[in-house]
């Protein structure tokens, strides 16, 4: 029996439209994804073994590309596909923050952020430029490093806000090694940042630190200065 032969609200795509993508599991949903499945396999079954084979969604999504695209049934175009998804997400929620205040936002930049650096190998530092109204005007990655650490250059980020006529940044960096908890040199350097951006009247509202399912605000903690 193939899915067209299911019930109609069994069929993932029906059923998504009759009650909405929440009510999908998660192979439902990547099965609308995948469109199709492979001899033998409809694509909720092949949705279910790539769920397995990966460890969930969270490791289709930040697969790379040459293990994604040796499971049977997957390929560039696949590939290609799923990272315009991911693209578009992250997009989304930048559009988001260009609307609100990302100050009193502080959910919508954790999960911004976490979509951004949690998957990443390497530590990144990077910056939300913000306008006078603390909405988002553009988002960089400034400084990448090794897996244990990223060089910062205050010069170089107090040229990147003037050159965005920003008016106040949002710092974050990722600790690879999974723990969100803030070192002694992230307090340094953090302050550090805040006093070169302070000669030039930008104001530092918070530093996050993403690590593992956590990410960590040094404002919330009382560390910034």
């Amino acid at each position: 029996m193939t899915i067209k032969d299911w019930p109609a609200d069994e069929q993932p795509r029906e059923k998504l439209l009759l009650h909405g993508a929440v009510t999908l599991s998660d192979a439902q949903l990547l099965a609308i994804f995948l469109r199709v499945g492979v001899k033998g396999k409809s694509a909720v079954d092949l949705a279910r073994d790539l769920l397995s084979s990966f460890g969930g969604l969270r490791g289709i999504l930040e697969a790379k590309q040459s293990e994604f695209c040796d499971y049977l049934g997957l390929g560039p175009a696949k590939y290609a596909q799923l990272q315009a998804v991911l693209e578009m997400g992250r997009r989304h929620m930048s559009q988001d923050l260009q609307r609100q205040d990302a100050f009193t936002s502080p959910e919508l930049v954790r999960s911004f952020l976490t979509s951004r650096l949690r998957h990443l190998q390497h530590e990144v530092f990077s910056c939300l430029f913000l306008d006078s109204q603390h909405r988002l005007i553009t988002y960089e990655e400034l400084f990448q490093g090794s897996i244990d650490g990223a060089s910062v250059y205050p010069r170089e980020v107090v040229k990147r806000a003037l050159a965005h006529n920003a008016a106040a940044v949002i710092f974050a960096h990722n600790h690879p090694s999974g723990v969100a908890q803030p070192s002694d040199s992230d307090e340094r350097i953090t302050l550090r940042l805040m006093k070169a951006l302070e000669l030039v009247e930008v104001r530092t509202l918070d530093h996050f630190i993403v690590g593992e399912g956590q990410v960590i605000s040094m404002a919330e903690r009382g560390l910034m200065g």
